[in-house]
């Protein structure tokens, strides 16, 4: 882990993972041409959507998520995770929180995320 990681409170948070459901389009899954998120940790959700196992139908823990929520959260498929999870980011481009996550947290007794300073990086801003 970089230094820049342990800034980075994604990597000790995971309440997003803990809150939403994480459905995508069928074909992100790797038994697919050309997906990469690993098909047997998803479920279907209709005929074009999938969703990650433990988040449907009711949220509870992404099957992909390890470790302990609040202290040191990591995604075991990081590099094959689905486009919901490399869109969410923790802040707005203008360096606000970002409503949802701070629901998400508030969910799982975390306190919010407090406003960074516009035109943050993107590894400040836990994007993607």
């Amino acid at each position: 882990m970089s230094s820049e990681d342990f800034d980075n409170p994604c990597i000790r948070c995971g309440a997003c993972c803990s809150h939403f459901r994480v459905s995508f389009y069928w074909g992100e899954a790797d038994d697919a041409p050309g997906g990469c998120v690993p098909a047997a940790l998803t479920t279907q959700v209709t005929p074009h959507l999938r969703a990650m196992c433990g988040t449907h139908p009711h949220a509870v823990r992404c099957v992909a998520l390890e470790g302990e929520l609040g202290r040191e959260v990591r995604c075991s498929i990081y590099a094959q995770r689905p486009s919901p999870c490399h869109d969410f980011a923790a802040w707005e481009l203008d360096g606000s929180p970002n409503e949802a996550c701070t629901r998400a947290r508030a969910a799982h007794g975390l306190p919010p995320l407090p406003a960074i300073r516009a035109g943050a990086s993107d590894a400040e801003r836990c994007v993607g």
